[in-house]
Order: C-alpha cells, then sequence, then structure tokens
C-alpha cells in the first residue's frame, strides 16, 4: 500500500503486477512507464513485465499475483479509500478467480475501509462476482474504465454486477461517449490525458457527461484537464487544474460521505 497524489482516492494497493493492452485508452497508461522504475529498483514482482516498443515502454501481457501483499491494508487503523490494483487490473484473465476471492476476503475483514476496483475487463468482473464471490460489500466500489464511445459496452457489463457502489472512470477522456445510460451508477470520475503523448480533450465531451450525471442523480468529480486545457493549448498538467465550469467538482458518492472518508 502506499500514499497517493490520485485525487479521488487515499491510497493504493497493489496485490496484482503487469497487464496487458486492451483498448486505445491503455496506450499511455502511467503504470507500463512505472512497472518500469520499479524494476530498476529491484522491485521484484515488477521484474520482465515490460519491453520497449520504439520510444515507449508497453506490456508484456504478464500478470503476478503477489499473495505477500495482501495482508497489508489490515494494518491500516484508520479508514481510508483505497485504489486497489493502480498498477494492474483486478479482473486481467491472467489473475485467477481463486487469488481474486482471497482479496475479497480482505476486503470483507477491513469494513472500515472503502475499497475502490477499476477494470476494463467488467464482463469478466460481472461472471466472477457473481459466480465466485456471491455477496456484497458494502465497503467494495466497482467500477470501469470507458475512454470514448468505442467502449460504452463496458457499462452494460458494470450494471449487471451485484455492487453496493458502481462508478466510471471516464478518463483518459480521448472522444465523446454520446448519449450513454447511467442507471445504478454511483459516481463518475472524468478527466483528461497527462504526459507528453498526451491527447486533447474537449470541454463538449465532458458537458456531455457532466448533464447525463446531472439526470442519472450521478456524482460527478471532474480530475483534471491534464495537458491539454480548456483552450485547447499544451500546457503542464498543474497549469491547467481542475477548474470545470468556474468551479471544482469533487463529489463523492453517498456511501463515501457517509463514513466521513
Amino acid at each position: 500500500m502506499a500514499e497517493t497524489q490520485i485525487e479521488w482516492t487515499d491510497a493504493t494497493w497493489n496485490p496484482v503486477a503487469g497487464c496487458s493492452i486492451v483498448s486505445p485508452g491503455c496506450k499511455n497508461c502511467y503504470a507500463m512507464e512505472m512497472a518500469k522504475r520499479l524494476e530498476a529498483m529491484n522491485v521484484e514482482k515488477y521484474n520482465g513485465l515490460t519491453r520497449r516498443s520504439g520510444k515507449r515502454t508497453i506490456w508484456k501481457g504478464l500478470v503476478r499475483e503477489d499473495p505477500s501483499s495482501l495482508r497489508i491494508p489490515l494494518s491500516w487503523k484508520k479508514p481510508k479509500k483505497i485504489f486497489v490494483n493502480s498498477m494492474s487490473d483486478l479482473f486481467h484473465e491472467g489473475v485467477s478467480d481463486k487469488f481474486i476471492a482471497e482479496v475479497w476476503k480482505v476486503m470483507r475483514a477491513t469494513p472500515h475501509h472503502h475499497y475502490q476496483i477499476l477494470t476494463k475487463r467488467p464482463k469478466r468482473m460481472a461472471r466472477v462476482v457473481t459466480s465466485r464471490i456471491g455477496e456484497v460489500l458494502p465497503n467494495v466500489w466497482l467500477g470501469t474504465s470507458v475512454e470514448n464511445a468505442g467502449v460504452i459496452d463496458r457499462i452494460e457489463h458494470l450494471q449487471s454486477v451485484p455492487a453496493a457502489i458502481r462508478f466510471i472512470s471516464f478518463e483518459p477522456l480521448i472522444g465523446p461517449v454520446g448519449e450513454v445510460d447511467l442507471s445504478n451508477i454511483h459516481w463518475a470520475i472524468v478527466g483528461g490525458e497527462s504526459g507528453r503523448s498526451a491527447r486533447p480533450i474537449r470541454e463538449e465531451w465532458i458537458d456531455e457527461i457532466h448533464d447525463q450525471c446531472s439526470h442519472y442523480k450521478t456524482a460527478f468529480f471532474f480530475k483534471q484537464w491534464g495537458t491539454w486545457g480548456k483552450d485547447n493549448k499544451r500546457r503542464s498538467k498543474k497549469a491547467n487544474g481542475r477548474i470545470y465550469r468556474g468551479r471544482v467538482w469533487d463529489e463523492m458518492p453517498h456511501a463515501a460521505t457517509v463514513a466521513g472518508t
């Protein structure tokens, strides 16, 4: 577990390492470059998970379960929002159903934390949670990433998952998503891409999501403009900031506000 600068969570927990590219939103994933750095720092579980492709670092498609990390959240006594597998995807096909069940045991044993699980594989998440897990934990939030209209089918899979909180990360938002059904989606995160190869975000794409969140009563969280600002000019992520429609949007789903975390 590690403290983090991600605006919508308090800490990260990575019982799985490694991943693979499945859609355009993965192209500039920060975790690929970070995994390379961790390997250089002799963090064993990241050894051999990436390769160079031209000037880029990309996943090899290898996934490594890390049982030694499972007990880490048990030592955290202060309630936190915990982003599960910021460096991987718990529902990657390389992660066993058995190991996913072990992660669930830890989350069940630590009800004072809220766990945020984000996947690009919500179809498998729906299958595993329904058939293998078979319970809804009030402190577990389940979400999927939607970067453009090409992957909006993920929303329907997410809606079929039994969960206390369902959320969507529209980040990096690299295209319009169009009209989407946000029924039973409790939270939406929106953000632009950052880094030297970042693709632009457009304000009208954000407007589209914001207005639909308002219609469906979905909490709206604007994370960042990223490298490309409202005026379509390239700057640092910090310089572009987080102001949208004249304010900062930090809305959270009801469960988080009740728990005070």
